[in-house]
């Protein structure tokens, strides 16, 4: 415990004693032990805290490919009907004054 041995531990009792008298002494041993604890508490949740920080997230499995024709042919399954996408709608036009959906008053 700190390089301490048990006859320099001994010392610093009989001084502290000597020094807060018998009345304070339990006090100030309570005291001590309130905030070692809370030291312990603190410093355990930093320690969770940058543990969860730092911990990498598992790789995510890769996306499956569509298969090829050539095996969609071996299976014989019949190809996806290609997608088509929606056109894009038109801007509105930044002169009007109306909301969507109310007729125009022009």
């Amino acid at each position: 415990m700190f390089g301490i041995g048990m006859s320099e531990l001994l010392v610093i009792l009989v001084v502290a004693l000597i020094i807060f008298g018998p009345t304070r002494l339990p006090e100030l041993a309570r005291s001590l032990g309130k905030a070692m604890a809370e030291f312990r508490r603190a410093s355990t949740d930093l320690r969770s805290t940058f543990e969860e920080a730092t911990r990498e997230t598992p790789p995510q499995p890769p996306p499956q490919a569509p298969p090829a024709p050539s095996q969609l042919a071996a299976s014989g399954a019949a190809p996806a009907p290609p997608t088509v996408a929606e056109p894009a709608a038109k801007p509105a036009d930044p002169r009007s004054t109306s909301w969507p959906g109310e007729p125009r008053s022009s």
